[in-house]
């Protein structure tokens, strides 16, 4: 289900008619409660970046969320270190002098750049000696439906995408609270499919840890 073909379901749905605007607004939302509600592949990136010799501090991409690993490696080859997540106050005493450096072995979600408040930077600990580079796997935000035209939702689950934004649909038309009820009630019978997936069958081997279980912990 691409773009269009969600609007015309959901108009056609709730006989009502909606701006480019609003759509796009409805279908946001519905994306962002989807997305912090199961873990998916599709919601997995991955950069690879040179460490600053010198410089405790390394930027989060523009689109990054949260972490899932971090890893560091030499420049020239050689073996993966996966790092440690610890508390920035942790680093700051294991680590009290930043012009001691060495191959880092935690990190720490610093906060804000201090020039660009809207994005985040890592503090290392020790401070990254020269010739490493950096790994991140993290969480992020995929490009809208309503700007790309498709997505691996609209692709692989539609029935998840057009319930959660009959969901928003209803709130925005003010309708009343058992229609609205009765959509959140059909948006969660197919999000259990997309659970099942995300946090089930894309999270086990079935030569390691055997078939899907239900429910996943």
């Amino acid at each position: 289900m691409n773009y269009t073909q969600l609007k015309a379901a959901v108009e056609d749905s709730v006989e009502n008619t909606f701006s480019a605007t609003d759509f796009a607004t409805l279908t946001k939302l519905a994306e962002d409660k989807i997305y912090n509600s199961v873990q998916l592949p599709a919601l997995r990136k991955n950069v690879t970046g040179d460490l600053s010799a010198g410089n405790q501090y390394l930027a989060a991409p523009n689109d990054f969320l949260s972490v899932y690993s971090m890893a560091v490696f030499p420049a020239a080859g050689g073996e993966y270190t996966f790092l440690l997540n610890k508390d920035v106050n942790f680093i700051r005493e294991s680590y009290p002098n930043p012009s001691v450096t060495g191959v880092p072995r935690y990190y720490a979600l610093f906060g804000p750049v201090y020039n660009l408040p809207t994005e985040l930077t890592f503090i290392l600990g020790p401070t990254p000696v020269a010739g490493y580079k950096a790994e991140l796997h993290y969480f992020y935000y995929p490009e809208s439906i309503s700007t790309a035209g498709t997505s691996w939702l609209g692709d692989n689950f539609e029935s998840v995408l057009f319930n959660a934004v009959m969901v928003e649909a209803a709130r925005f038309m003010k309708e009343e609270a058992d229609i609205v009820t009765m959509y959140q009630n059909q948006f969660n019978e197919s999000f259990l499919l997309l659970k099942n997936l995300g946090d089930g069958k894309n999270r086990m081997d079935a030569y390691r840890s055997g078939q899907v279980r239900n429910p996943v912990k």
